[in-house]
């Protein structure tokens, strides 16, 4: 079977999603939506186990950056069928809890640590031009609390040591050392809690975050999206491209947002030097673990949204206490809750597959999210091969030379992996991505959020 569109888009996650919702809404109506899984949602599609329980592919939560994603999704999901939450982000440290950001909480430290790491900031000579990462790091949090907690939680999180990391993605992602504000609490004594520009967030009541991104596929029309495919090669010369079943569907302008290396093995004729860019980029692997428990959720977890870890009695470097956002997360509220566990892992970090269940299970245990006579009803496992972009030292060179070279072919990588920018990875950023290429395709518009 051959067939012919205008636009075609890959993958069905956020960005593809955008690009889709765009495009119906100037008009437009010959375009496709291919995607590998039987459903829409990318990394952002959620499930319900067999016991009942919801999840999502690790801790999800809603903010937005972009009035148009915002307009967007009021469509898909009404005030009325939100839950809204203030943000309380913990780290377990030392057997206590501490609020998030760490370094504005140091003086919640025992004595002795706490002065050591405020005066390792008193002492900071700023490095105004790090090398990586890591010297980052340093010439801004000082050695004390770069050792304590920086260094041992970044490695935790991205599985790469920060020294193979650049700095340029940080933002608004990491906060940095107001000293005036730390000095202050030192005084006060009192927990600071207040950073941070996403305060607040919402999730829908029902179904996890994967019911905005269906409900936004519902406005695009059902018919637009073709699921369970699988793509065997993309002649970018005839822009045809052919799917394991032997179907043909030629094409004017190609959106893609599957992981970079798959594309570059997809391209027909077989484009060698793409194919060894795309192999330098680094990437995590994602190990996703819920765990639904019976019971009345510990008195300490009530307000708690999600608890970050840098040390090692649990492979965990966050759990979201999951049944907080919604009641409905679990079979039977009140009587349930559940812990929404993510471990990272690379050639730099190894997980032991056959006992990482238990090992996050005895790590729960061991930073009181769990007790150890608790009665477990759902033990949910997923593993997101692709989880993070890691913003490697060399990725901006790569990156550039696969990006340029594949519009040069009239194919667009965008999205989480497609572009390999976390800095602009969020869910609000990859939609806005969709949107920007159909801008820029029916309107010679500039892209806004993507940028080589």
């Amino acid at each position: 079977m051959k067939r012919e569109c205008d636009f075609l888009i890959l993958g069905a996650g956020p960005t593809g999603l955008g690009g889709a919702y765009r495009l119906k809404e100037l008009g437009y109506s010959n375009f496709l939506v291919l995607e590998a899984e039987e459903k829409v949602g990318g990394l952002s599609r959620s499930f319900v186990d067999d016991a009942g329980f919801t999840w999502d592919i690790g801790g999800h939560v809603q903010f937005s950056h972009y009035p148009y994603f915002d307009d967007v999704i009021e469509h898909a999901v009404s005030q009325s069928d939100r839950y809204l939450h203030e943000r309380e982000a913990w780290v377990f440290f030392q057997n206590k809890f501490i609020p998030y950001p760490f370094q504005n909480n140091i003086h919640l430290l025992h004595d002795g640590l706490a002065l050591k790491c405020l005066q390792g900031l008193q002492n900071i000579q700023e490095n105004t031009c790090p090398g990586n990462f890591k010297e980052w790091i340093l010439s801004k949090f000082g050695q004390p609390l770069s050792d304590l907690f920086m260094l041992p939680y970044n490695y935790k999180v991205w599985a790469h040591p920060p020294e193979l990391m650049n700095y340029s993605w940080i933002g608004e992602r990491v906060s940095v050392i107001d000293l005036a504000r730390i000095r202050r609490n030192f005084t006060s004594k009192l927990p600071d809690k207040s950073w941070g520009p996403n305060n607040q967030f919402w999730l829908p009541k029902h179904g996890g975050t994967g019911t905005i991104w269906k409900n936004v596929a519902h406005l695009i029309g059902q018919d637009r999206f073709h699921f369970n495919v699988n793509i065997r090669k993309i002649d970018f010369q005839l822009k045809c491209l052919t799917l394991d079943n032997g179907d043909a569907i030629k094409y004017n302008s190609l959106l893609s947002t599957i992981p970079l290396p798959t594309l570059a093995h997809l391209l027909s004729p077989t484009q060698n030097t793409l194919i060894q860019n795309a192999s330098q980029l680094l990437h995590s692997t994602g190990h996703i673990i819920g765990i639904g428990v019976r019971g009345p959720l510990p008195e300490h977890l009530h307000k708690k949204c999600w608890i970050y870890f840098s040390e090692d009695q649990t492979p965990c470097y966050r759990v979201t206490i999951f049944s907080n956002y919604s009641p409905h997360h679990v079979p039977h509220p009140s009587m349930e809750y559940s812990l929404l566990c993510e471990v990272s892992s690379s050639k730099y970090k190894t997980v032991q597959s056959n006992t990482l269940m238990d090992d996050v299970i005895t790590g729960l245990i061991n930073t009181t999210l769990l007790r150890p006579d608790a009665e477990i009803l759902s033990k949910w496992y997923f593993k997101a091969n692709y989880s993070y972009p890691i913003p490697s030292l060399e990725r901006d060179f790569f990156l550039k030379e696969l990006i340029l070279k594949l519009e040069e072919f009239d194919i667009y990588s965008r999205g989480r992996f497609g572009g390999w920018k976390y800095e602009v990875g969020n869910q609000d950023h990859s939609f806005m991505q969709g949107v920007d290429w159909v801008d820029r395709r029916v309107s010679s518009k500039r892209e806004n959020v993507f940028k080589v």
